[in-house]
């Protein structure tokens, strides 16, 4: 149940997306460039009622560091002596089985520029009689030309129970500020057992708005969007899938926003751990999946897999927020510390949010007014350059969103060595930055710089 609260957690701090499907695990790092990147951990469903068990697929590739230069084709070897007493595989074509459980498969080289290639892509099934529990490793190896590889590996288990997944959103990009769009999800049971109900947890940033309200469905909102907590009734059993459409309203605020899908089967100690200490408001539109649940006393079973539980969408509208920056005037004596101050305003008409890649909404570079020292505070937000450059200059950001029409400032302490008059200093946005190119949404960087001034 920790799970849910855990996923939505990683989403409104802005994280990495997370894709749909089995979570890729970590990239074994090697020296010599080559890297194995592989699922970190999958399960097996057990058998179903009727005795079969469905089939998981692992995909591995092999990708390198830096894409100079060309690798040529090579050689992943699989071993699966760890899983077999468990588990069946099938070898795609690729793959040449050098004993029960071992298999060398090939892959194509990588070109000047390409940076990863498709290893293998191969299925394990659960035996008959596998016990929930059973676990082991795939391990992996690699080799191309004169690279070879650190192992990798991937942890399989056993497990019975449903396994709900929502499928992959495609993106939306030049939506329209004031229009609507409508998301289609996939709900879809892969496991081997039914959820009987499914608890839904849908977050909408704060350019979005939910347009309907549904009776099955509670809300919240907060300053980075709004929350749905909702009980679908209906029992989705393996194997079956199911459309979940959700119409959004685009604000006149909307810029760069994003949307997110957790389910996982319903007890009402997942609801109760869902909605936390917040308060939530019951909908009063139609319901959501309005086919009811048959009473009955059975206990909800566990997800076997929750890795796929959680999807992310981004929507980007087609809109601009105008940053501008204001500086401060500071005056002291010889050995005073004085604190002055930068603010960053956002005049709008988007609000700003970097809800994918975490980015700070603006960063800012300065360095000390002549006579000056800064004397940072040990924060993170603001920083010295690593560069050993001497004046140093220093770097402040802001958090990751910043509502159209506020402001934030920050407090930047220096202290005078020697009165110098009118000491000054630019402080400006980084314009450039990748993960949040201020470039790319503010019409007007005339206005992204200000002053401090000493004296």
């Amino acid at each position: 149940m920790k799970h849910l609260q855990r996923l939505l957690g990683v989403a409104l701090a802005g994280c990495a997306l997370a894709a749909a499907g089995a979570a890729a695990g970590p990239a074994y790092a090697l020296e010599n460039e080559l890297w194995i990147s592989a699922p970190y951990e999958t399960v097996l469903p057990g058998a179903d009622e009727d005795g079969s068990a469905r089939e998981r697929t692992l995909d591995v590739r092999v990708s390198r560091d830096v894409a100079d230069g060309r690798v040529p084709a090579g050689r992943l070897t699989v071993d699966v002596s760890e899983v077999a007493a468990f588990a069946r595989v099938s070898w795609p074509a690729n793959c040449v089985p050098e004993s029960e459980v071992r298999a060398v498969c090939a892959f194509p080289e990588m070109p000047d520029g390409t940076e990863s290639v498709p290893a293998a892509s191969f299925g394990l099934r659960a035996l008959p009689g596998a016990d929930a529990g059973d676990s082991g490793y795939v391990r992996y190896s690699a080799a191309a030309g004169d690279l070879t590889s650190h192992a990798g590996e991937t942890r399989v288990g056993v497990g019975n129970g449903p396994d709900l997944g929502i499928g992959q959103v495609d993106d939306q990009r030049d939506l329209r500020p004031g229009t609507e769009t409508s998301l289609r999800a996939t709900l879809s049971n892969s496991g081997n057992r039914t959820a009987e109900r499914t608890l839904l947890h849908l977050d909408a940033s704060y350019g979005l708005r939910f347009k309907e309200r549904h009776a099955n469905c509670e809300y919240r909102a907060d300053a980075r969007g709004t929350s749905a907590l909702c009980v679908l009734d209906e029992a989705v059993a393996p194997g079956q899938r199911y459309a979940l459409v959700t119409r959004l309203g685009v604000g006149r605020n909307a810029l760069y926003e994003r949307f997110d899908h957790v389910v996982q089967p319903y007890s009402d100690e997942a609801l109760q751990e869902a909605r936390g200490e917040w308060t939530w408001t019951g909908g009063t539109g139609s319901e959501l999946n309005l086919r009811p649940l048959a009473a009955r006393a059975a206990a909800a079973d566990p997800d076997i897999d929750p890795q796929d539980n959680y999807g992310s969408v981004i929507l980007e509208a087609r809109n601009t927020a105008d940053l501008k920056l204001t500086g401060s005037k500071v005056g002291g004596a010889a050995g005073d510390t004085v604190t002055a101050q930068v603010t960053v305003h956002n005049r709008g008409p988007a609000w700003v949010a970097s809800l994918g890649a975490g980015a700070a909404v603006a960063t800012v570079r300065f360095q000390a007014p002549e006579g000056t020292t800064v004397m940072l505070p040990p924060e993170e937000d603001c920083w010295a350059s690593a560069d050993g450059a001497s004046p140093a200059t220093y770097y402040c950001k802001t958090p990751i969103y910043l509502h159209d029409k506020a402001s934030y400032t920050f407090d930047i302490p220096l202290r005078i060595d020697r009165l110098v008059r009118g000491a000054q200093a630019t402080v400006a946005t980084v314009n450039d930055d990748p993960e949040l190119s201020i470039r790319e949404f503010d019409p007007n960087l005339r206005n992204n710089s200000a002053r401090i001034v000493v004296n």
